[in-house]
């Protein structure tokens, strides 16, 4: 688990504040859930024998009544939850957002922590192709947003439950068949989850994954016909894509479509962004059974790709107030709040120090202006201001004209 300190805060806030700005112009509303859920929840909806359940999440006994209690793994389940405890369905479908930590005990590398963040849209109640059209080419707006480039989308479906079954036993025969082959871990996961196979990122598991059969061999007519129907959506809105018949997403919850959004330049961690369809997740864990889909994307694999590019500037502080003198003092706390009254971004200098060494602070801070004010100025209702990053003069004026030009952002 990590700090983030305030040089790189800005970058976080920047990228909350357009990820915020770009669900709004898609009608998507926020809901917040908790961060620790009953560990049944997770147990029942992500899957017994996936590695969240098994090895990554944060359990314990509640000590005061003896549940068990988990801190969230991801959020779809969470949200779900509460739109069922919330009979948000009442009055129709709901697209739904939410952010913040989400927690697996994972072994920590470039872009993956043991707390990590994640955004996360859903769409509920929602049967078409058309939402999973949407939230892929949402997906492509945002990294234009952000001025991403290099992602690239691989599309595949899981089909119906009929569909993953057939296709069990033919995957399981076939696998079977080069048992001794298998790492430690596709041999248990040949037991308990044989399609969790094909998403294994051992390098020598490989060959006998691309021999594996395809689920797509199986997939029942509406499946099918769903999936062309994404595939031409995408088409039509200029996406470009690759079918990957392997790619099986690591949540048992899945059907049909499913999609990831990847990059070269993260090293093993190259997905930054994933999801598809979940037609029975709602149904299974005690709601009456709707339609859903959504996706997740995270925040800190998405941060590390705009500092990789250098696509981010902090804003700049406008101005930091150097004061000195008994008349000083609360003038130029004053002129600092006008100043922020009038949209600009002000540091008042605290804690004395001769007018040489609060200059030193107002170039370190990184301000365009330092706002010199001594009992002269205040008894004049003036201020003296000084450009730190421009080649201009220096020059004492009205609060009022001051302000004038460093609103200019001349």
């Amino acid at each position: 688990m990590n700090d983030i300190l305030p040089d790189e805060a800005a970058l976080w806030q920047f990228f909350e504040d357009t990820v915020r700005a770009w669900l709004r112009s898609y009608g998507y509303r926020e809901i917040r859930m908790p961060i620790l859920e009953r560990t049944e929840l997770f147990v029942r909806s992500i899957g017994a024998v996936t590695d969240i359940v098994e090895k990554e999440m944060y359990t314990f006994i509640d000590e005061l009544n003896g549940e068990s209690l988990t801190l969230r793994p991801e959020g779809t389940a969470s949200c779900v939850r509460a739109a069922i405890e919330h009979n948000l369905l009442y009055n129709g479908a709901q697209r739904l957002w939410y952010a913040g930590p989400m927690f697996r005990h994972e072994r920590p590398q470039k872009g993956r922590y043991r707390q990590f963040h994640q955004f996360g849209v859903e769409a509920l109640g929602y049967a078409g192709p058309d939402v999973d059209i949407e939230h892929i080419l949402m997906c492509a707006r945002l990294w234009g947003r952000l001025g991403l480039t290099d992602l690239q989308l691989e599309l595949n479906t899981l089909g119906s439950a009929e569909a993953r079954a057939r296709y069990r036993e033919r995957l399981v025969k076939y696998l079977e068949q080069h048992r001794e082959k298998l790492d430690a871990d596709s041999q248990r996961r040949l037991e308990t989850n044989p399609l969790r196979v094909l998403d294994s990122k051992n390098p020598q598991m490989q060959q006998i994954i691309e021999g594996a059969p395809r689920l797509l061999d199986d997939l029942d007519d509406e499946s099918a016909q769903h999936f062309e129907a994404v595939q031409g959506g995408l088409r039509s809105g200029g996406i470009a894509f690759d079918l990957n018949p392997r790619l099986v997403r690591g949540l048992d919850y899945y059907n049909r479509t499913v999609f990831e959004w990847t990059t070269q330049k993260l090293g093993a961690q190259g997905t930054v962004c994933a999801g598809g369809r979940y037609d029975g997740l709602i149904g299974q864990i005690g709601g009456k059974a709707a339609p859903a889909c959504g996706y997740a994307m995270g925040v800190e694999r998405l941060i590390a790709l705009m500092k990789e590019g250098a696509l981010f500037r902090a804003p700049v502080l406008d101005a930091y107030v150097v004061r000195q003198g008994d008349a000083a003092q609360h003038y130029a706390q004053n002129v600092a709040e006008r100043m922020r009254d009038d949209g600009l971004d002000v540091v008042l200098h605290s804690g004395g120090g001769s007018f040489k060494s609060q200059m030193k602070k107002a170039d370190a801070s990184g301000a365009r202006y330092a706002v010199v004010i001594g009992d002269d100025e205040a008894a004049a209702q003036k201020l003296t201001l000084k450009p730190l990053r421009a080649a201009a003069e220096q020059a004492t004026v009205a609060l009022d004209a001051a302000v004038e030009r460093m609103r200019a952002r001349d």
